[in-house]
């Protein structure tokens, strides 16, 4: 759904499609959260004033966490209507442009909290899932051991319809987590009429208390309160989707009233019957309803791991188009939706992971200890960005920008420092994600970096070129030639190769830069700028956003007005392919320049990814040394 789309639809169908796509992790959050802030290994007794203390620390975490700071603060830092962490970053970069070595700071702090996405989206989809099939072992224990083989063919069908796109499925995406947010509250208010006590965990000096009284026990816990606003970002990441408006109705119509309540409700029941603390949740609902009720838990997690599977392949194409992570096949599964994607190398390498994960933890409640270390590092980090945005983009006074941050920092720095004690115990994992895709990410925009710099040192200057090559023009035969380039000061080596072998020239010249902007969306009119060079020679740039689709012939088409026109039976594309060659001594450690050039060779073609016809392409190599 593009943001053109979202204007047009009426406030209640968006946000009913964003209770589908925006809500699914954190509203699938009481299936394992309370079960793991309630968990007996962490040393507290098992109390009904615990109880109430615990219920109002999930409670707050809420209200602060995802209504003050996401809901409220961060979603009005939209970068042209568009949110999610390498729009905040792109926001960020732009606020602090003219403040020399600030930018590359902030894109490595950015650049890290966007890898750990991708542990987030690896234990999500683990979690969810393996927590709602788990109600089977509730209803029936001699289930236990089908449990994990179960999770493992429902992720295994989620991932193999990916290819297929979500239109027809979204469909029912709203409609399904509405029913999952109204059973959700009923169940509560069903429990809390039984135990009215529990509703004093409104009260935040109870989870004051919580958090203070019990010592070392009282900060482990906290990792597990995290586990109740996962998701949060999500929140701000889809808001080019569906607006601010419609995400705020939903949040404060249905989705926190209805989390409350069921938090609540289980703590109602933990305080009347303490054995529940195995699952409180399931344990909720009377014997009949079981099953049922697993039915609509794993449907709810299905589409919760949806919403963050397809925020992998939205970030991958940003991080693709802003430079961090070389090109790869992008298919787009709706004409009308340019948002649908489908990205078969994550999607498959995304599902291993998450196979490995759910065979390797083998339970929701061991999955937990990996599960916050990734989120609260992301949370930190739209904290630190976000910083950046309202002091210098908004120009807010500098001691209010600080309160304001320090608050919210104290708050994610408690929960990652808490979710980081449990890095033996599975936090490594999502760690050691982040870690990888995060050498991959700099260690690409490094490469190309220095790729372009020994291209640029070994390069010639094109208009003095293009005056000295028509003092003793070669031979110009009909049609056009288009030189893409990256750095279009400079002559493409296609067009010294072509000289060299076939010593003609076409009748009318494009040098084609392909330049992309920190910004969502680039329209249409913004889209080309137009440079004569004479002798009929040009040269063209192609502005997009990182949320454009870089339909080159499509953007050339752009070019008419201007008296351009392009016959593709008569337009020859050529294309520069660069072979890496590591040396040592170079700009990179060797091991990163092997890992450079690796991903160089194994890169998508970028005649696929311009979407230029593959019969009118040229292709001629050169080779480089880094």
């Amino acid at each position: 759904m593009t943001r053109t789309d979202a204007a047009r639809q009426p406030i209640a169908a968006l946000t009913m499609a964003a209770l589908g796509i925006v809500y699914g992790d954190i509203g699938t959050s009481p299936l394992y959260a309370a079960k793991e802030v309630f968990n007996p290994s962490h040393g507290i007794e098992f109390t009904a004033l615990n109880v109430i203390g615990g219920v109002s620390t999930i409670l707050w975490a809420l209200m602060f966490v995802v209504t003050l700071k996401y809901v409220m603060l961060i979603m009005r830092a939209d970068n042209k209507g568009e949110g999610g962490i390498m729009a905040l970053l792109a926001l960020a970069s732009a606020s602090v442009k003219e403040r020399k070595g600030w930018s590359t700071g902030l894109g490595i702090i950015g650049v890290f909290g966007a890898a750990l996405f991708y542990g987030d989206g690896v234990i999500t989809p683990a979690i969810s899932v393996l927590s709602a099939v788990e109600g089977l072992e509730i209803a029936t224990p001699v289930l236990k051991p089908y449990v994990v083989p179960i999770t493992v063919i429902v992720l295994i069908g989620l991932f193999a319809i990916q290819r297929t796109g979500t239109s027809t499925v979204g469909a029912f995406f709203g409609p399904v987590m509405a029913l999952w947010f109204c059973v959700l509250g009923v169940a509560g208010v069903l429990q809390i009429i039984k135990t009215p006590a529990i509703l004093a965990a409104f009260n935040p000096w109870h989870a004051y208390h919580f958090l203070t009284l019990h010592g070392w026990s009282s900060f482990l816990v906290l990792g597990a309160v995290c586990l109740a606003v996962t998701g949060a970002e999500a929140l701000y990441a889809d808001m080019g989707h569906f607006g601010k408006r419609a995400i705020r109705i939903g949040w404060f119509s249905l989705v926190f009233p209805a989390l409350a309540l069921n938090y609540l409700g289980q703590g109602a029941l933990l305080i009347s019957n303490p054995e529940a603390v195995s699952n409180p949740f399931y344990l909720m609902f009377p014997e009949w309803a079981l099953y049922p009720m697993v039915g609509l838990a794993t449907l709810a997690t299905v589409i919760a791991s949806q919403a963050v599977i397809s925020g992998a392949y939205s970030i991958t194409k940003q991080a693709v188009q802003l430079g961090f992570l070389p090109r790869t096949q992008i298919i787009q599964t709706s004409a009308k939706e340019i948002g649908q994607i489908y990205i078969p190398a994550i999607n498959w390498s995304l599902l291993i992971c998450i196979l490995a994960a759910v065979i390797g933890f083998g339970s929701s409640a061991n999955l937990a200890s990996a599960y916050g270390l990734a989120v609260s590092g992301t949370m930190l980090i739209d904290t630190i960005l976000t910083f950046f945005v309202i002091r210098y983009a908004w120009q807010y006074k500098l001691p209010l920008c600080i309160a304001a941050t320090a608050c919210f920092l104290a708050v994610d720095a408690a929960f990652l420092s808490a979710n980081l004690i449990k890095t033996v115990e599975g936090g490594w994992f999502p760690l050691m994600m982040g870690a990888v895709v995060f050498a991959v990410m700099v260690t690409w925009r490094r490469g190309r970096e220095i790729l372009f710099e020994r291209m640029r040192s070994s390069s010639i200057a094109l208009k003095p070129f293009l005056v000295s090559l028509f003092e003793d023009a070669p031979p110009r035969v009909a049609g056009t030639s288009i030189f893409l380039v990256g750095d279009a000061e400079s002559v493409p080596h296609a067009l010294l190769h072509n000289l060299a072998h076939n010593k003609v020239i076409h009748e009318r010249i494009i040098f084609l830069t392909v330049v992309y902007r920190d910004v969502p969306w680039v329209p249409n009119d913004e889209r080309i700028a137009i440079e004569k060079l004479g002798n009929n020679c040009f040269r063209i740039k192609l502005y997009f956003g990182f949320m454009n689709v870089p339909d080159v012939p499509k953007a050339l088409k752009l070019c008419k007005p201007y008296g351009m026109e392009f016959n593709t039976l008569e337009t020859s594309f050529f294309v520069s392919r660069e072979t890496v060659i590591p040396t040592p001594g170079g700009g990179m450690a060797l091991w990163r320049e092997r890992l450079f050039a690796t991903m160089t060779r194994n890169a998508g073609s970028i005649v696929d990814y311009f979407h230029i016809p593959s019969n009118r392409v040229i292709e001629l190599g050169t080779q480089v040394e880094i």
